[in-house]
C-alpha cells in the first residue's frame, strides 16, 4: 500500500477545540499524575504519545488483574485535534505508523481503536499479503472503542489528574465473549479472503499487497 501524509478530508477533521473538558483514563501498572509524550512507542496506532480512553467500561474489561486506572480532565481549550473515523483515512493513517511514519501535525488524536491493537489477528493484517482493502475490512471487524493521543507539551499540560484506582478482578466473561465473537467474525472474513486469492490465482491473475 503506498504511503500517504494524512490530509483531512470527509471524514478526517483537525480542529482547534474551544472550551470543552474530556473525562479520560490510562491503564496501567503504575500512578501518573505527571504523563510524558515520550515514553510512547512510535508504531503504535496514532504514533508516539500518551494514550487514554473515554471509554470507562473498555478500561475495566480490557485491564489485566492489579492493575492501576488513573482518572484525568483534559481541557481542550486552544488544542488541534485530528479526528478519525473508521474510514480510509484511518487506515493509512494507522498504517503509515505501523511504520513509523507519523506526518500528521497536532496536539491530539481522536479516533477508533484498530482492532489487532485489542484482539490477535495472528499478524495477518499487517503482514503485507493482503490488499489494502482487504485489510481494512478485516480493521472493521469488532467493537469500535475511542482512544485519545496526547501527542505534545501543550496538550500534556491541559492534562489534570483526577485519581487513580486498583482493578483487582477483571471481567473475565464479558472479556472472553467479545474475544470470541471477534475471532469468529475474523475467522469467517479471512476465509473469504483466501478463497478469493485461490479464485484469482486459478485465473491466472495476480492479487495487490500492503506495502
Amino acid at each position: 500500500m503506498p504511503f500517504h501524509p494524512v490530509m483531512p478530508g470527509k471524514e478526517t477533521s483537525i480542529t482547534i477545540s474551544g472550551t470543552a473538558k474530556m473525562r479520560l483514563y490510562h491503564t496501567g501498572k503504575l500512578e501518573i499524575r505527571e504523563p510524558d509524550i515520550r515514553i510512547g512507542r512510535k508504531n503504535a496506532d496514532f504514533g508516539q504519545g500518551f494514550y487514554l480512553t473515554p471509554d470507562l467500561e473498555f478500561t475495566m474489561r480490557w485491564a489485566s488483574t492489579a492493575s492501576v486506572v488513573n482518572e484525568y480532565e483534559l481541557n481542550e481549550n486552544g488544542l488541534t485535534v485530528l479526528r478519525f473515523v473508521r474510514d480510509a483515512e484511518w487506515f493509512r493513517y494507522i498504517f503509515g505508523n505501523r511504520r513509523a511514519r507519523d506526518t500528521a501535525i497536532s496536539d491530539l488524536v481522536i479516533g477508533p481503536i484498530a482492532n489487532d491493537t485489542i484482539f490477535d489477528t495472528y499478524g495477518i493484517i499487517s503482514s503485507g499479503f493482503l490488499k489494502t482493502e482487504e485489510a481494512m475490512k478485516l480493521l472493521m471487524i469488532g467493537p469500535e472503542y475511542t482512544q485519545v493521543a496526547i501527542k505534545t507539551e501543550k496538550a500534556a499540560s491541559r492534562l489534570r489528574w483526577i485519581r487513580s484506582f486498583h482493578i483487582d478482578k477483571m471481567d473475565a466473561e464479558a472479556r472472553k465473549e467479545e474475544q470470541d465473537a471477534f475471532s469468529e467474525a475474523f475467522a469467517e472474513i479471512t476465509e473469504e479472503i483466501l478463497k478469493q486469492h485461490a479464485d484469482t490465482e486459478m485465473h491466472g491473475g495476480t492479487s495487490g499487497t500492503l506495502r
